[in-house]
């Protein structure tokens, strides 16, 4: 240990965020595991490292005691007093017992000890700075692809993309440069893993809100999010304000706000929908852009009957249903849609099955009154 060490140390906390004492505590704890193991004994050491000057010191540690049985572990109160009339049973008593070298054996261990400390601060760092992240997007970059994993580097550590958090449309090449939603960060022996995602409905709400400064202020507020990755995605928004427009101060002027985010979720559809406390009016906007003639309320079931004129039917369901799924998800209601034509074939049967009702009703009646 010596100034130019120290020195070092000072570069290290620099450069990689290690805090100095975090490393010298570690080299002080590998340096007494290294003399023991050196010198063979088991006896209670302590190892200080000057912090201005790097001088190293070992110091056995024995306690004051009335009578020795243990000269190892033990010192006499006379002989404690001897060095400083202060000591009282049970003190410790430090002898100082720095060897002159270490040796071989010894430095080696310490160095891998500290080496191993210095890769858990650092884990430990990351592990901090990451979980203050979870549900944030940060920047990253695709490091590399491995058959169906996507790892990529945000900061100064790798994170996996895994399959269950990818667009399906969107194809992941080295170098390319992305945002990434933060899913989750766990501990494990191997150091933190980070889980990111391009999937997730957050990542669709944070670009909003970097992109709206109404949503940043909290005028406009995101209600909820139903989103089919790399497909389309329903966001339901409302403002705070009776004279912010909250669909154009999401969408900007000349759409130029939700282009961005479009753009960095590779052309994917964003419909952006109103929300209203009347669940009626919230409902019928969810199936934007097509036009609701009437919707009616099921509520014990949680059942929304919604009609459509005829020619706005394919465009309420969507392809493969997409455009009903993805209302349902955003309104939490079971959505079943029918066109007016529809609706008036089913008025129409319920009205002959009345009618044939009354008939046979009628019918019965006669033949009571003819018998």
């Amino acid at each position: 240990m010596n100034a130019e060490f120290m020195s070092a140390l000072n570069q290290l906390e620099y450069e990689r965020g290690i805090s100095k004492d975090v490393v010298l505590s570690a080299i002080e704890s590998a340096l007494a595991a290294a003399y023991r193991r050196n010198t063979g004994s088991t006896q209670n050491v302590r190892v200080e490292i000057n912090r201005e000057t790097g001088e190293t010191q070992v110091f056995s540690l024995k306690r004051v005691v009335e009578h020795v049985t243990d000269p190892i572990e033990e010192i006499s109160l006379e002989d404690a007093r001897k060095k400083n009339k202060k000591f009282q049973l049970n003190d410790l008593f430090e002898i100082c017992v720095t060897p002159k070298e270490f040796g071989r054996i010894a430095a080696q261990t310490a160095k891998q000890i500290v080496v191993q400390r210095i890769r858990e601060a650092e884990r430990s760092m990351i592990f901090d700075e990451f979980s203050q992240k979870e549900n944030e997007i940060v920047n990253a970059v695709v490091q590399r692809v491995e058959r169906n994993h996507v790892y990529v580097q945000i900061g100064r550590t790798e994170a996996a993309l895994p399959p269950s958090e990818r667009m399906d449309t969107e194809r992941y090449y080295p170098n390319d440069r992305i945002k990434v939603y933060v899913v989750e960060v766990r501990k494990t022996n191997k150091g933190p893993q980070i889980i990111v995602s391009r999937s997730h409905p957050g990542l669709v709400k944070r670009l909003f809100e970097n992109e709206v400064p109404e949503i940043q202020t909290g005028i406009v507020q995101i209600y909820s999010i139903a989103r089919e990755a790399g497909q389309r995605t329903k966001i339901a928004v409302f403002s705070k304000d009776p004279d912010v427009d909250p669909i154009g101060a999401c969408v900007g002027q000349r759409g130029v706000r939700v282009e961005r985010v479009v753009e960095e979720l590779r052309g994917e559809k964003i419909d952006i929908i109103k929300w209203s406390p009347d669940m009626i009016e919230f409902i019928a906007n969810s199936l934007s852009p097509a036009r609701v003639v009437m919707v009616q309320l099921l509520e014990s079931e949680k059942i929304a009957k919604v009609i459509v004129p005829d020619n706005q039917l394919s465009l309420a369901i969507g392809k493969e249903g997409q455009n009903a799924r993805l209302a349902a998800k955003l309104t939490g209601w079971k959505i079943d849609i029918k066109s007016q034509s529809q609706s008036m074939d089913m008025i129409d049967e319920l009205i002959d099955e009345m009618g044939n009702d009354f008939d046979e009703q009628d019918d019965q009646f006669a033949e009571e009154i003819e018998f």
